[in-house]
């Protein structure tokens, strides 16, 4: 694998984010488009992108909260591409990308079948109750974030 990472910020870097959702997400899970890009993708949203030789095969996005925090989501790697660590790595690239830009708190609202591998990343459960959405069963946790060294 040639992994390479993408800040995306362009249009047709974002495309690359859409890919992996809809071909890794939706499609697998019946989501219709319009339940799968909502309000929270918008200008102001960030994607990170992980390719392999160019082609899109993770993503996530983040979005603000507030002026300390922001929520992560839509983790996604295309099914081919599971269990060889770029879950971890996009992860990881989004926190990066959050602490360059000032943030001190990444949220995300995890499936719940996923808590256990964003407890190995370091996140807390910080609210117990389930959060029943239209697709998934989701639990809220947080993790500190450490200011990149310069």
């Amino acid at each position: 694998m040639n992994i390479q990472v993408i800040r995306a910020t362009e249009t047709w870097q974002q495309a690359g984010a859409y890919y992996v959702r809809i071909q890794g997400m939706a499609k697998q899970h019946n989501i219709s488009l319009q339940r799968e890009f909502d309000e929270h993708d918008a200008p102001d949203t960030k994607y990170i992108v992980l390719t392999d030789e160019g082609f899109p095969i993770a993503t996530c996005r983040f979005y603000q909260i507030n002026k300390n925090s922001a929520m992560i989501g839509r983790v996604v790697v295309l099914p081919e591409y599971r269990g060889q660590g770029l879950g971890k790595r996009v992860m990881c690239e989004a926190e990066n990308w959050l602490s360059d830009i000032g943030y001190t708190l990444a949220v995300i609202e995890s499936r719940d079948v996923a808590v256990n591998f964003y407890q190995r990343l370091g996140y807390i459960v910080t609210d117990a109750h389930i959060i029943h959405g239209d697709t998934f069963d989701c639990i809220r946790m947080e993790k500190k974030l450490v200011k990149n060294p310069r």
